[in-house]
């Protein structure tokens, strides 16, 4: 993956997206797998705000049922049980739970009847991923972190999780091998029309600040929490509203855990994730700068109260946080109604000037959305092709069985020196693409020591993504290639010393890298301060 601004000069692209997300990505994977000339710009990172700040889920989304929206969970669970074929190593089964209590707002009957729904809406069949009910002592030995106190029994029922960030990047570099042209940190200032058609975007460059023109016959902005700002959208009646994770120490055991928060009955999830635990989300209304949202004392008082109040003899505080992220959703609706009431749905505009935008949605299904819009595309310009991405394998998805594939890489990385738990988030990771990883230990094999002592992320892991992973600040590296500013509390030291490893890969003279440093140092949470 290398990023080439000059890519985008002297011609007109069947189909140009701003907006490098998952409805972006998703967008542009499949218009070039169409044959479609297509460039795909952001003025950020690939996943660089909402696509990498999501619950790292790939579900249906149970609460929906409740509020009747049958049509969204069907949705989205067959796409669910689509990723999970096309990319075994990117989508991973994940098993939840979901405790009731006495005098719960969650009855056990309902909870019956709901998970039954979900399973026929995902086609599930067998016992492996169907619902269990369990009895309070069979629910606390299988989540003996769960307070016992006044539990009645509990629940289990099958979903997916993946890394949101790894995930976009996958599809990008998807598109780059279709033929398509995709370069971060590329800003569209400015729509050039003529007649009152959109006929293009001003790029600049927001590395050397350059400017050009880039002509494309059709034109969609998927940039999210950033469309209500386009002139002559409708969608400017949508909300915005703040989602907030924390990361907190692990778990026993290997499920996620859902349940209803006491204060104000929202869907909060434990999930395990690399290892630690993923506790989010809030719902709130947001007002402002998209780009200056963080998470907030409120924030964190919220969710560390409602899992407190789950949780037994462990209690947390905010000294045990570890990392924290906030992202914002766009939803449709303009009333009274609570965030956590406002649908998901996606939905795709017109302009009057010709330009697509790319409403809402879900992650999970963002695939069949980009679909819908490739079809847009192909009517505007007056042709008909098939969509492609309903079978066809993720680019890094090893061509073979992925239970026997994994196995044989966990036996070769066993001779390299690597541990099984390195293994299998590099294979989680990188996909077919742990053989260059592989290859890079076997010319040098101080590449397996781990970046960081306490997290399973090997030093040529961190050089692979410098080197071919379209790198231009460090926090590109350290909390989207990786999740290491997430998961560590960095010593001012430690920055440094993978600063300096990766400069010469980079380019970066002293001055660059301590910038680069200040840039991540901004960006923290107030709770994840450097030593």
């Amino acid at each position: 993956m290398q990023r080439r601004f000059s890519d985008l000069k002297h011609k007109t692209f069947d189909l140009l997206v701003v907006g490098g997300g998952i409805y972006g990505a998703w967008t542009a994977y499949d218009a070039a797998l169409r044959g479609f000339s297509t460039t795909l710009i952001d003025k950020g990172d690939w996943a660089g705000a909402t696509s990498s700040a999501s619950t790292k889920l790939i579900h249906g989304g149970l609460r929906y049922l409740a509020q009747g929206r049958f049509g969204l969970v069907r949705k989205s669970l067959v796409e669910r049980q689509r990723l999970m074929r096309l990319c075994p190593h990117r989508v991973e089964a994940l098993r939840f739970g979901i405790p009731v209590y006495r005098g719960d707002r969650l009855t056990s009957w309902r909870l019956r009847l709901g998970l039954r729904v979900y399973d026929l809406l995902g086609n599930i069949i067998g016992s492996e991923g169907r619902h269990e009910r369990l009895g309070a002592e069979a629910f606390a030995r299988r989540f003996p972190w769960v307070r016992a106190t006044d539990l009645d029994s509990g629940w289990t029922y099958g979903d997916a999780q993946t890394d949101d960030a790894r995930f976009v990047l996958e599809l990008v570099d998807g598109s780059l091998a279709a033929g398509a042209v995709a370069v971060n940190y590329c800003e569209a200032i400015a729509y050039e029309e003529r007649h009152g058609r959109a006929m293009g975007v001003i790029a600049k460059d927001r590395v050397t600040g350059e400017q050009t023109p880039v002509r494309a016959r059709c034109i969609v902005n998927a940039t999210g929490a950033w469309v209500k700002d386009m002139p002559g959208s409708s969608s400017k009646a949508c909300r915005l509203c703040k989602g907030v994770h924390l990361i907190l120490p692990r778990l026993p055991g290997k499920d996620a855990l859902l349940f209803v928060s006491e204060t104000d009955g929202r869907v909060v999830f434990f999930v395990p994730w690399y290892g630690f635990t993923l506790l989010g989300t809030t719902d709130t209304d947001y007002v402002g700068n998209p780009a200056d949202v963080v998470v907030e004392q409120e924030d964190i008082d919220y969710l560390l109260r409602a899992a407190n109040h789950v949780l037994g003899s462990v209690q947390w505080c905010e000294d045990d946080i570890l990392g924290g992220f906030a992202g914002l959703r766009v939803l449709k609706g303009g009333d009274e109604s609570a965030p956590s009431a406002l649908s998901r749905e996606w939905m795709l505009e017109e302009l009057n000037n010709g330009v697509l935008i790319s409403v809402g949605g879900k992650f999970t299904s963002a695939r069949q959305g980009a679909a819908a819009i490739v079809d847009r595309v192909c009517r505007k310009l007056g042709t008909r092709r098939s969509c492609m991405t309903g079978d066809l394998a993720f680019p890094w998805a090893p061509g073979q069985d992925y239970s026997g594939w994994l196995q044989d890489k966990m036996a070769l990385g066993r001779c390299l020196g690597l541990v099984e738990e390195e293994v299998r988030w590099l294979s989680f990771r990188h996909g077919k693409r742990i053989d260059e990883i592989f290859s890079l230990i076997e010319r040098d094999g101080a590449l397996r020591a781990r970046t960081l002592p306490d997290l399973p992320f090997v030093a040529a892991d961190l050089f692979h993504c410098a080197r071919g992973e379209m790198i231009v600040h460090l926090d590109d590296l350290l909390r989207r290639r990786l999740p290491l500013l997430l998961l560590h509390r960095f010593s001012l030291d430690e920055m440094e010393a993978i600063a300096a490893d990766i400069a010469p890969i980079l380019g970066w003279d002293k001055a660059r890298q301590r910038l680069e440093i200040g840039r991540c140092l901004a960006d923290y949470p107030k709770f994840r301060k450097l030593a």
